[in-house]
């Protein structure tokens, strides 16, 4: 690897990569060029995994295709009943699951945030994507090549089940939610999801939210008037304090009791 320093003092890099055909169940050998790598890559979680159980060869194979993307905020990541060519390991930002039914009628099914995997779920379902992916705030990734992963995981095991791990916490968030929504009322729904979003988004009791009301409802699975009755109850009860898009948690106790009541 080379160090260069380029006009603008920011650190790039020139990376060596070899490039390979898969044939008869082997990888054979074709050629060998740099190309330029931008610094945020070397700390990059997902290639910090990758190595953890393919060889540096193989990384380079799976590394030569990506491209780095950014999104603004609203801008489809990945689009509902698309066929997919790419997974995107997000380098940063907020991203919502949204499903549409036949109805046209919205439902959210989880809320991410950097870093994270996503699109894996396309590999179980013959590549096309089954909800939509959308930036709530603009994001940046980077686009991983669908069959070049593939073909790697049929060929580790270990891989596989790392970049399954990454992919987890989407997963488990929607099972969480779509419990919510059968068992709960609207109170418990939207505790629910104040507490999510200030545990495992925001990460603070004080945040200012990336979502509309009219998301709120669709990840609530209630209307938009449901979300602004409650939120404004739970303000004159001492819970929350809203201030346009500004919350806080006041007693997050309380909270907590109404989400187990529901």
């Amino acid at each position: 690897m080379k160090l260069i320093t380029l006009k603008s003092e920011k650190v790039h890099f020139l990376y060596t990569i070899k490039t390979y055909i898969f044939t008869k169940s082997k990888f054979r050998y074709m050629e060998t060029k740099q190309i330029e790598i931008k610094e945020d890559c070397l700390d990059c979680l997902f290639k910090t995994t990758c190595n953890q159980t393919i060889s540096q060869d193989d990384f380079n194979f799976l590394f030569q295709s990506t491209i780095q993307q950014t999104y603004k905020q609203g801008e489809v990541i990945l689009k509902q009943g698309m066929k997919a060519n790419h997974l995107v390991y997000m380098l940063n930002g907020i991203v919502k699951f949204n499903y549409q039914d036949e109805n046209k009628k919205n439902l959210i099914l989880t809320i991410s945030k950097a870093p994270t995997l996503l699109g894996l779920a396309n590999i179980l379902n013959e590549d096309v994507n089954i909800f939509s992916i959308i930036a709530l705030e603009e994001c940046r990734g980077c686009l991983i090549d669908l069959n070049k992963l593939k073909l790697l995981a049929l060929n580790n095991r270990m891989f596989m089940l790392n970049i399954l791990k990454m992919s987890t916490g989407m997963f488990r968030s929607s099972i969480f939610n779509f419990i919510s929504l059968a068992h709960k009322q609207v109170n418990g729904r939207i505790a629910d999801i104040l507490i999510n979003l200030s545990k495992t988004i925001y990460e603070n009791n004080s945040f200012v939210l990336t979502l509309s009301r009219q998301e709120l409802a669709e990840f609530a699975g209630c209307s938009k008037e449901n979300v602004i009755h409650t939120l404004r109850n739970f303000d004159s009860d001492g819970i929350i304090k809203v201030s346009g898009k500004k919350i806080e948690i006041i007693d997050i106790e309380r909270l907590h009791k109404i989400s187990k009541s529901g």
